[in-house]
């Protein structure tokens, strides 16, 4: 008989959560020049950025999806390219193709706007399977296929891509499979009204977005996602996190729950939070406060709940709220960050 071993893999290097905070803090507030009283969607991208993750931002135009793309893009460091989706657009338009050079009498490949660091894809609804198909192998394999030819991508490479919830006609929604390959679902959506007023004073007669530098690079971005894999998730946090995702495979209101890609992107989501929090190791409020934007999007809902206007995000509240929180206490010699100064607020989990 085989035995079963339930003790956690031994921890490993030790994580300089301190450096991981500060290049976090320093990328937030260069978006928050250009994206008004948006923090937390702002920290939920850096989270999925440190996590290699992609982001589907489901919101109504006009809310400031492209400005937060580039001002992420330039605070990276790195290059930034947009893709407007379109029922006509082909996948060698997003991957790039092969073209005849007649001075060397030799088919050369030619760069897409996929070649980038930073990529929005706009609508990307709107497009047919095909093309859809094109960008989730970049997303998930960090590659193109372009005839024979394999290109890898620059790393980091992050996708931001957008669907307009409102207007469907035309559109081909991406099926529950496509989904399952972004990182994290999230909402822009719209400003308090003195952020509202405090947006129009900033843009009436300048251009926030020339403000925003470089704060970091693409090599130490990657330095930090190496980091971020090595923080401490206990045994405590390991199991509320796995009493989540199992209680979606038994919810009576749902189809299909919780896949074990999805229960791998929670754990690296609460690695990731606690890193940004200035912590090495996880509390269950990391895994409490990306649940909601990492689970719902690879949840279908049966067809009474469908019909009741029951959406996955309520689904997912309800299981939050009824699941037992732990106490977990920090591993000893784990690294507590310092309170933050000024009156600022303190990261979740932190309270």
């Amino acid at each position: 008989m085989t035995e079963t071993s339930h003790t956690v893999a031994p921890r490993q290097e030790r994580v300089d959560a301190t450096q991981i905070r500060a290049v976090a803090e320093r990328l937030i507030a260069q978006v928050e020049r250009v994206i008004v009283g948006k923090r937390e969607v702002i920290e939920q991208i850096v989270v999925a950025l440190l996590c290699e993750g992609h982001v589907l931002i489901e919101d109504v135009p006009g809310i400031g999806k492209t400005m937060l793309a580039r001002a992420m893009a330039t605070a990276l460091g790195g290059q930034f390219g947009r893709v407007q989706f379109t029922p006509d657009l082909l996948p060698t338009d997003i991957t790039g193709s092969l073209v005849f050079d007649p001075r060397t009498t030799e088919f050369v490949y030619r760069e897409g706007p996929i070649i980038t660091n930073v990529l929005l894809a706009d609508e990307i609804n709107r497009a047919g399977p095909r093309t859809q198909a094109a960008l989730l192998e970049a997303m998930e394999e960090r590659q193109v296929s372009v005839e024979r030819q394999r290109i890898m991508l620059p790393r980091p490479f992050f996708v931001l891509a957008t669907q307009n919830p409102v207007e469907l006609e035309g559109t081909f929604p991406l099926p529950e499979a496509q989904l399952d390959r972004f990182f994290l679902r999230t909402a822009i959506g719209y400003p308090g009204r003195e952020d509202e007023r405090r947006m129009l004073r900033r843009f009436r007669a300048d251009q926030p977005l020339a403000t925003v530098e470089p704060v970091t690079n693409p090599e130490e971005i990657l330095a930090l996602i190496a980091q971020v894999r090595h923080v401490y998730i206990g045994e405590v946090v390991e199991t509320y996190l796995l009493d989540l995702v199992r209680r979606t495979r038994d919810h009576e209101q749902l189809e299909l729950g919780a896949s074990p890609r999805a229960a791998l992107a929670l754990a690296r989501a609460a690695q990731a939070t606690a890193a940004v929090a200035g912590r090495d190791f996880c509390l269950p409020d990391d895994v409490r406060a990306l649940a909601p934007v990492v689970l719902s999007h690879r949840l279908v809902p049966t067809a009474q709940a469908d019909l009741r206007g029951v959406d996955t995000a309520q689904i997912v509240a309800a299981i939050i709220a009824d699941t037992p929180v732990p106490a977990e206490e920090p591993e000893p010699g784990a690294k507590v960050p310092a309170p933050p100064a000024n009156g600022a607020t303190e990261p979740a989990g932190e309270r």
